[in-house]
């Protein structure tokens, strides 16, 4: 079990897009009030539970109008995107060459020891359970990585205040915070099989803890209520179950999704998450074949 990570990055953006959109006079006192209640209600999570403040339900807004409004002028970046993500993570069903992947590990970050072990758990949980149902898949992700991981402040770690972490790095550490957790089972599931549409790494408040904090949902159909895959708990609940959580935003290899009340919008791609593109270049350094999955 681990607790929720402080999930700086989120708010480094949030800070650069609201100065861009405050000077474009696209962020008013007057549309903020009338747009704040748009995002009380992400990710189909119960709307009479809106337990957050205000300014969370603001920084969704600040997001949701800066891309939106922020489109026309990063098209001509969308084929910079593509060949990035494109070269960049590989035909994720496609075999993964382990003993490659532990030389090039060995080589990047030193000798593995004991992530050695863990290294080979994942592979072979990987080979062995390609053709058990979605359900099963995600049932046996989830806990393989809640049980081999330990949650560990990034500072602490990495000593970065927020460092998103490899499948492999995670593994070698044993450790990782919450965006690491959701990372690796992202890559996991879309190993074995499980379209990337179905699945969305998820920036969300725990309200318990009042921390941020990322899961990974499943969506068995587009407009299925979505299943949380969290490293607080071995169990996977609906999300309107997990009143205890408050998404904000949600991206996979496909794109960036803000949250609202009318449902799910798909609002670019994940080129301003740098992090993230970060993550695929570490993989290609890592061994791991290049892909579409960006």
């Amino acid at each position: 079990m681990s607790a929720p990570g402080k999930c700086h990055y989120f708010d480094e953006i949030l800070s650069k897009l609201s100065d861009e959109w405050k000077q474009a006079n696209l962020l008013t006192p007057r549309r903020i009030k009338k747009r704040q209640s748009d995002f009380t209600v992400p990710l189909f999570f119960n709307r009479d539970r809106r337990t957050i403040a205000a300014p969370s339900m603001l920084q969704a807004w600040v997001i949701a109008v800066a891309i939106r409004f922020k489109l026309p002028r990063i098209l001509y970046g969308c084929a910079l995107t593509l060949m990035l993500g494109g070269g960049l993570l590989g035909d994720l069903l496609a075999d993964w060459d382990f003993s490659q992947i532990s030389q090039r590990a060995q080589t990047l970050y030193g000798p593995l020891g004991a992530g050695r072990q863990r290294i080979d758990a994942w592979q072979q949980l990987l080979s062995t359970q390609r053709q058990i149902g979605e359900l099963e898949q995600l049932k046996v992700v989830n806990l393989f990585f809640n049980r081999q991981m330990k949650y560990a402040e990034d500072i602490d770690l990495w000593h970065d205040v927020d460092y998103w972490a490899t499948p492999i790095q995670s593994l070698l550490k044993g450790a990782g915070d919450c965006e690491d957790y959701a990372i690796a089972k992202y890559f996991s599931l879309r190993h074995l099989g499980i379209a990337a549409d179905k699945l969305r790494i998820t920036y969300v408040k725990a309200l318990r803890q009042n921390r941020a904090h990322m899961v990974l949902t499943y969506y068995a159909t587009p407009e299925a209520m979505p299943l949380v895959l969290d490293s607080l708990m071995d169990p996977i609940l609906p999300a309107s179950q997990r009143s205890d959580l408050l998404p904000v935003y949600a991206f996979n290899g496909e794109g960036l999704w803000l949250t609202g009340a009318a449902g799910n919008k798909k609002v670019g791609d994940t080129k301003r998450l740098s992090r993230w593109q970060d993550v695929l270049k570490k993989m290609t350094a890592e061994g791991f074949p290049a892909s579409s999955d960006n």
